[in-house]
C-alpha cells in the first residue's frame, strides 16, 4: 500500500485498476468465501495423469492460499483488434462488446452513444453485449466511476478506427481519395460524385481485421452530435413494461431451487449437523461440504422447509463488539503491524501557533450501513460434462466472479462462463460471487441447473456493509484563515481523504483497525464519510471565525489553481441556484452546504431542512446540487445520477444504520432498516457545468459526497446543535 492515500485511487488508465487498491475495498482483499473439499478422483479429472500432477495440484492450492488466499485483481492487456470490441453485421446492425455491466446507472445508453458518435451510426441499430466473460474483453469491474472515463473512451477509439477502416474500404472500391469521403448515418458518401454506400453493403463478404491505431483523432466534445445530448434510455421500455429479465428471473428447464443454511452469527463455527431428515425427502439434494450446508429442491418453499428441518449446533464467539461500542473498539484495536498511512503537505513546525490563533478539534463517526439493493443477490448455475460451468448472476465484476468460481472448483477459467443480465442495483455491494459459488456447488451435486436467490434478510446480513469509522479532525484558525490541518480516519477508508482547500500545513492519515462485521465497497467508498467530517468541520471553523460559510470556503479556494478553481465553480453555481444569502428562512428551518472533489468529479450541495420543535422530526425541504465532471455525455442521465445520489445520501445522513450485537444483525429487513421513502424526497435542483475542454468523468459516486454535511450544517443552522455522527437523526431529534 502506498504511503500516500491519494495514490490508492483507481488509476486513470483505460485498463481499470492494475495499481494500488483503495483500502476500503475490504471485500476484494478477503479470503474466498468457500474452500470446498476435493475428491482424489477429481484431481485426475481436472489435471490429468502424469508425473506433473503433484506440482500442478500444489499450485492449485497455492493459488487459493497465497497472500492469505486473497483474490487476484490485477489487470489484463486489452485486445487491440477492432473485431474484439465491435462487429458490423451484413444485416445493418452493429454489436459492441464490453465487460462493463449495467446496474441501473444507464451506461448501456452512454456507451451506445460513444459508438454512435464516432462510428457515425444510428444508435437504435447498436446492441451492446455486456458482462459476458465468454464474449467480451476482460474488464476489472464496474466500479470507481471508471466506465465513462475509460470504457467510453475505449469504445470511441474502437469506433473511430472502424469508421476510418470503412472509409478506406470505400475509397479502394471507388478508386478515389479517402479524404474526399465522409461517414454519416451508417453510410460512406462521396459528395463529389454523388454516390454513397451503406456500411452493411460495403462489408458484404469482408471482415475488418485491423488493429486499433495508437493515435486516432476523436471527435472533440464541442462537435458532438450524439454524445452530449439527452438520448433516451436504451431498452427503457423493457424495464417499464416488465419485459426485461433480471438475474432473479432467469430460468432453465428442469432446474431446482437452492437454499443455504446460515450460521446464527458472524464468526460462528459449526459444531455438529444432522442432515438425515432432509436427505430422506424425495426429490431433495443435500450438500454438506466443509462449512457449506445447502439443499436443492423442486420449489423455493421445499428448499426453505428442508433447511429449516436441518438440526445444526454452532459455537459463537463471546464478547464481540456491538453497535453501541464499535467506535471505541476501532480506536482501541489497530491492525497489528499496520500503522497509519500518511500524506503530509508542509507539516506544521514544532513551534507554538501564532499569538491569538485558535486551535479546534472534533470527532465524527459513521455507522455501518447496508447497500439495500432492490434486487438481492441471485444466481443460476448449470454444469456441462462435470467440468464446464455457466452461471447467470448479478455482479459488478463478472471476470472476478469467474475467477472465484474457477478457484472454488479447481477449474481452468476458460471452463467457466459468467453472464450478467442487467441487474437491479448494486452501489458497490455486488463485487463478490458467494451466491454464484453456492448455486454452482448445489448444481454440481444435483446434476441439474440450480437457481439461488438470497432472501432480503440474507442480503442485509451476509452481504458486506459500508465500513464503520471514526474521524478525528484538528485545525488552527488564525485571522479567519486555516493555517494547520490534521485529519485521521480510522477504518472507514482513504477515498476523499485529502483536502483541496488552500491550507499551508496539512497532514492526513488513514489507520487500519480490526473490525467486527464484514465490510467493503459502497457508493463513493469512504469519500462520503471523509467529506461529512471535513465539510462539517469547515462549517464549525467558519462560525468560529464569524465568516459566512460560503465565503469561508471560497477564501480557501484559489481561482488560479486548476483543481481549487473547479471546486470553487460548483460552490458558486450551487449557491446561485439555492439562493444562498438571498432566501429568507422560515422558523425552524436551516440552510447548510457541503461539497468536494473525488474521482475527477466536483460537487457542491446546498440543503434546507425543517425541524419540528415538538416531535424533533427532521425533514429535508430542498437540495441544490452543482456538478462538474468534464464534458457531459448524457445530460438527462447525469441529472438522474445526481438526483438518485441526493436521495440515497439522505438515508445515510439521517437514519440508515446497522444495529448489531454478539455478531447478530438486529435490523435485517426493511421494516426495521429505514431507507428514504417517497415522503422523504425533497425538491431537488441540479446544475450541470459542462466543461467540454476536460475529458468526461464518471458520476456514479461523487454526487453523494456533499449531502450529509449539507444536511448536518443546515440542522445546526436551524437549532444550534452540532451533530457529528452519521446517521444524525435515526429516531428524530429532541430540540436542545
Amino acid at each position: 500500500m502506498s504511503e500516500n492515500p491519494a495514490a490508492s485511487r483507481i488509476p486513470e488508465g483505460p485498463e481499470g485498476f492494475d495499481a494500488a487498491m483503495e483500502p476500503e475495498r475490504y471485500e476484494l482483499l478477503a479470503r474466498p468465501a468457500y474452500s470446498f473439499e476435493m475428491q482424489r478422483r477429481d484431481f485426475f479429472k481436472v489435471l490429468g495423469a502424469g508425473i506433473l500432477i503433484f506440482c500442478v495440484a500444489k499450485e492449485a492450492f497455492a493459488l487459493q492460499e497465497s497472500g492469505g488466499g486473497r483474490r487476484q485483481f490485477g489487470g489484463q492487456p486489452l485486445p487491440k483488434e477492432i473485431s474484439a470490441w465491435l462487429h458490423l453485421g451484413e444485416n445493418g446492425m452493429v454489436t459492441t462488446y464490453t465487460g462493463k455491466v449495467e446496474v441501473g446507472q444507464n451506461v448501456r445508453t452512454s456507451l451506445s452513444q460513444a459508438v454512435a458518435e464516432e462510428l457515425r451510426f444510428p444508435i437504435e441499430k447498436i446492441t451492446l453485449v455486456m458482462g459476458d466473460t465468454q464474449l467480451t474483453p476482460y474488464d476489472a469491474g464496474t466500479f470507481g466511476s471508471r466506465t465513462t472515463p475509460t470504457m467510453n473512451l475505449k469504445l470511441r477509439q474502437v469506433s473511430a478506427a472502424a469508421r476510418d477502416a470503412l472509409i478506406e474500404l470505400a475509397a479502394k472500391q471507388w478508386n478515389t481519395d479517402a479524404k474526399d469521403l465522409a461517414a454519416a448515418d451508417g453510410k460512406i458518401t462521396d459528395s463529389r460524385n454523388n454516390r454513397s454506400v451503406e456500411y452493411a453493403e460495403l462489408l458484404k463478404g469482408r471482415q475488418i481485421t485491423q488493429n486499433i491505431p495508437a493515435e486516432d483523432p476523436l471527435i472533440p466534445p464541442a462537435q458532438w452530435t450524439v454524445e452530449g445530448t439527452p438520448v433516451p434510455k436504451v431498452d427503457g421500455r423493457d424495464f417499464v413494461t416488465g419485459k426485461h429479465r433480471y438475474p432473479s428471473d432467469q430460468a432453465l428447464p428442469g432446474m431446482l431451487y437452492g437454499k443455504v443454511l446460515r450460521p446464527p452469527a458472524f464468526g460462528a463455527t459449526l459444531s455438529s449437523v444432522d442432515t438425515r431428515p432432509a436427505e430422506q425427502t424425495a426429490g431433495l439434494v443435500v450438500v454438506h461440504d466443509g462449512d457449506f450446508i445447502g439443499v436443492a429442491a423442486p420449489s423455493t418453499d421445499g428448499a426453505a422447509g428442508a433447511v429449516a428441518g436441518i438440526h445444526a449446533e454452532w459455537k459463537t464467539e463471546p464478547g464481540q463488539p456491538s453497535s453501541e461500542n464499535v467506535f471505541e473498539y476501532l480506536k482501541d484495536n489497530p491492525e497489528p503491524g499496520r500503522g497509519g498511512e500518511q500524506n503530509t503537505e508542509n507539516p506544521p513546525a514544532n513551534e507554538a501557533s501564532a499569538p491569538g490563533a485558535q486551535r479546534m478539534s472534533a470527532t465524527y463517526t459513521v455507522a455501518y450501513i447496508a447497500h439495500a439493493p432492490l434486487e438481492p443477490r441471485a444466481a443460476l448455475a448449470q454444469w456441462t460434462d462435470d467440468n464446464h460451468l455457466t452461471v447467470w448472476t448479478g455482479t459488478q465484476r463478472p471476470f472476478g466472479v469467474r475467477q472465484e468460481l474457477a478457484q472454488a472448483f479447481r477449474l481452468p477459467e476458460d471452463n467457466v462462463r459468467v453472464l450478467m443480465p442487467d441487474t437491479g442495483a448494486a452501489y458497490g455491494g455486488k463485487h463478490t460471487g458467494e451466491c454464484a459459488v453456492e448455486a454452482a456447488r448445489l448444481a454440481k451435486a444435483a446434476k441439474k441447473p440450480v437457481k439461488l436467490v438470497w432472501t432480503r434478510e440474507e442480503e442485509f446480513t451476509w452481504a458486506y456493509f459500508r465500513p464503520v469509522g471514526v474521524i478525528d479532525v484538528r485545525a488552527t484558525l488564525d485571522g479567519g484563515q486555516i493555517t494547520e490541518w490534521e485529519f485521521d480516519n480510522y477504518n472507514s477508508g482513504g477515498a476523499g481523504l485529502e483536502s483541496f482547500y488552500a491550507i499551508p500545513h496539512k497532514t492526513t492519515r488513514f489507520h487500519r483497525t480490526k473490525y467486527p462485521l464484514r465490510q467493503g465497497s459502497y457508493r463513493a467508498l469512504a469519500a462520503t464519510a471523509n467529506h461529512f467530517a471535513r465539510e462539517s468541520f469547515m462549517d464549525e471553523l467558519a462560525h468560529a471565525a464569524k465568516v459566512d460559510p460560503l465565503e469561508f470556503r471560497l477564501n480557501h479556494l484559489h481561482k488560479d489553481d486548476p483543481t481549487q478553481g473547479r471546486l470553487r465553480a460548483v460552490f458558486e453555481a450551487a449557491a446561485e441556484k439555492f439562493g444562498w444569502g438571498k432566501s429568507a428562512k422560515a422558523a425552524g428551518h436551516g440552510f447548510g452546504m457541503g461539497g468536494g472533489f473525488e474521482k475527477a468529479g466536483n460537487v457542491a450541495t446546498f440543503a434546507e431542512v425543517a425541524v419540528d420543535e415538538k416531535s424533533g422530526d427532521v425533514s429535508v425541504v430542498r437540495l441544490a446540487t452543482a456538478f462538474e465532471g468534464g464534458a457531459v455525455v448524457n445530460p438527462d442521465g447525469l441529472r438522474n445520477q445526481l438526483t438518485g445520489a441526493n436521495i440515497m445520501g439522505i438515508g445515510g445522513a439521517l437514519f440508515e444504520h446497522i444495529d448489531f450485537a454478539n455478531g447478530r444483525i438486529l435490523n435485517p429487513r426493511f421494516s426495521k432498516y429505514r431507507v428514504p421513502r417517497f415522503s422523504d424526497a425533497p425538491k431537488i435542483e441540479v446544475v450541470l457545468l459542462d466543461r467540454k475542454d476536460i475529458p468526461p468523468a464518471g458520476a456514479g459516486e461523487s454526487p453523494i459526497m456533499g449531502v450529509a454535511s449539507a444536511i448536518g450544517n443546515a440542522i445546526f443552522d436551524a437549532i444550534g446543535t452540532r451533530l457529528r455522527a452519521m446517521p444524525m437523526a435515526p429516531h428524530g431529534l429532541k430540540k436542545a
